[in-house]
């Protein structure tokens, strides 16, 4: 019987994963190319895939930040911004992007575009799957570039890196702050949750489920089971039959999840800066209640959209000012392993 209810398990994520290969296929014609830069991709390029809407404030230290790392091109959808963002993805020297007016809940989240340019342009690459507002740091990142980092994880038969997102904000209200465009988010949000985080692993997907920080203690204290997942796949050796489940949070093949550490052996991981509380989050937060685009059951998250346009001062006694990845290895928030 559990032999048998194995094999059928399996063979449902394989159906589950060429579902999701074909909504993503689809969905190409979802996406209208607007600057295309892709062929100047070379063998070895580092690629970074991303949805965006509404961003032009992030982008231009998101932008740097990426290339610091060692990112060579941006593949970017729009999502029918209406801010300045398509004038900085037209600046930018190394950006590939397409905008689309399509529903971005009905294309999970954006992920079948993401699906999409990651088949078409991501095989054989090692790439980063983020949102706008998640900044990717690792152990010697500011000394050991990405293109390190791949090669020995190559070497350690690794195709993947996990990361943990961590909510950073600033001591006072989001609004009450002054951020300019290009300026590090880190500046103004320098503090975060050192502890209060808990995990399970779900043995179906073979992942964790984390959850816990500053936006479970602030919005969902009284129900900490609806608090938002914090565990993310960023940074994978992309093959165009792998997909992303929810968001990055798990993919297919199971094998993608195996980010934890193993008996015996700990492996490196790395730390999502979340830059959700910059001023202005409380304006955004009410546009996002307004278009119901961002939650499967979005009714259900009117209590937390309410909070975030309230312009919430998220600090108390116990936050941790943000000094760097030392500090997040020694919190054992990331994990060097034996890089």
């Amino acid at each position: 019987m559990m032999a048998r209810l194995g094999l059928w398990t399996r063979y449902k994520l394989r159906l589950r994963r060429r579902r999701l290969l074909w909504r993503g296929f689809r969905s190409r014609h979802q996406l209208n190319r607007i600057k295309d830069l892709t062929a100047e991709i070379a063998p070895g390029d580092i690629l970074l895939f991303a949805t965006v809407r509404n961003e032009a404030i992030r982008l231009p230290y998101f932008l740097e930040h990426y290339r610091r790392l060692g990112v060579s091109h941006f593949l970017i959808v729009d999502n029918d911004s209406t801010d300045d963002t398509a004038a900085v993805l037209t600046a930018a020297p190394d950006v590939s992007f397409w905008h689309t007016t399509a529903g971005y809940k009905d294309a999970r989240f954006g992920m079948d575009w993401l699906m999409w340019l990651l088949i078409r342009h991501g095989h054989g690459h090692w790439t980063i799957t983020v949102d706008a507002d998640e900044l990717l740091v690792y152990p010697d990142h500011d000394s050991r570039p990405l293109p390190h980092l791949t090669a020995w994880l190559e070497q350690q038969g690794q195709e993947m890196m996990g990361a943990t997102m961590l909510d950073l904000y600033p001591k006072g209200s989001p609004d009450a702050q002054r951020y300019t465009p290009g300026q590090n988010p880190c500046d103004v949000l320098n503090w975060f949750d050192g502890y209060g985080y808990w995990a399970q692993r779900q043995p179906k997907m073979d992942n964790l489920w984390l959850q816990g920080g500053a936006r479970a203690r602030c919005f969902f204290a009284d129900e900490p089971r609806r608090a938002p997942t914090l565990n993310k796949i960023p940074l994978v050796k992309w093959n165009r039959r792998y997909v992303f489940v929810n968001s990055t949070h798990n993919a297919l093949p199971r094998r993608l999840n195996r980010i934890y550490d193993a008996p015996g052996r700990e492996k490196v991981s790395g730390v999502l800066l979340h830059t959700k509380f910059l001023p202005g989050v409380s304006d955004r937060a009410r546009e996002e209640q307004s278009r119901q685009q961002h939650f499967s059951n979005s009714e259900q998250y009117d209590t937390y959209y309410h909070a975030l346009a309230e312009n919430p001062d998220l600090w108390d006694e116990q936050s941790i000012a943000y000094r760097g990845w030392q500090q997040l290895v020694d919190l054992r928030l990331m994990s060097r392993g034996s890089w």
